[in-house]
């Protein structure tokens, strides 16, 4: 860990760099992914459209509903794209305050990093929206036909697949609250009920108003924080080590 402590005006100014990194970033993978932007929107909507029966279609009930839908989802892309710089550049803004062993798990947390968001975007995708949408195409009847906007249904679908994602970094932001030494490994354990009540209530907050949707997010949260635990008692023996007395 740096002995000299940098100004608060170099604070900012890192900050600044890293946050233009970030947006450019993001906005190359908008303008590459703005080309693609119907065939991403009819995949993240298919579990929506499957839902609603053989032909079904969603509705634009606003002239500009289509394009700003459609820039929407480029920029959701452009995000997902520009996600393995982002996590670099947040690594590289906080490096400077970690010690010499812990900055050698760059690469591996900007991997872990990316592949733990994709693969909570996956898991929602491929085990929970199916679900989430039959549930409410059921509600359907003789007299009532659900005709499903496509601003509505692309707001639920990218609000689910990034409560996923971020719920599913949970292990990372349990190694690095054990490796800067502000929570315990062992206090992380004796805090599981609390754990668990925050995941239901994660759950409940960011997905709808089905028992389903909130149980298949809220499970995987408690498993993903004991897995962190589990990392921060690996890793904490050898911070200890490397501390100075």
């Amino acid at each position: 860990m740096s002995e000299a402590a940098l100004p608060l005006t170099e604070h900012l100014a890192e900050l600044r760099s890293r946050l233009f990194k970030i947006i450019l970033a993001w906005g190359l993978g908008f303008a590459g992914a703005w080309s693609f932007s119907e065939i991403i929107f009819g995949f993240l909507l298919e579990p929506a459209t499957a839902a609603l029966g053989e032909g079904g279609k969603l509705q634009a009930i606003a002239p500009t509903e289509i394009f700003f839908t459609y820039l929407k989802c480029a920029l959701l892309a452009g995000f997902v794209f520009a996600l393995p710089v982002i996590f670099w550049q947040l690594w590289a803004f906080i490096a400077p305050g970690l010690y010499p062993s812990e900055k050698k798990v760059a690469v591996p947390f900007v991997l872990c990093s990316t592949v733990l968001f994709a693969s909570g975007g996956a898991f929602g995708y491929y085990a929970v929206f199916p679900l989430v949408y039959e549930f409410f195409a059921g509600f359907s009847s003789s007299f009532v036909e659900s005709a499903w906007t496509m601003r509505e249904v692309f707001s639920l679908t990218t609000r689910l697949l990034l409560a996923f994602g971020t719920g599913f970094e949970l292990p990372v932001v349990v190694f690095f609250l054990a490796a800067a030494g502000i929570v315990d490994p062992r206090q992380f354990i004796g805090g599981l009920k609390y754990a668990v009540l925050v995941s239901f209530v994660f759950a409940a907050v960011l997905t709808p108003p089905d028992v389903v949707s909130q149980i298949l997010l809220a499970v995987p949260l408690v498993v993903l924080y004991l897995v962190g635990v589990g990392v921060a008692y690996l890793f904490a023996p050898r911070r200890e080590d490397s501390d100075p007395e």
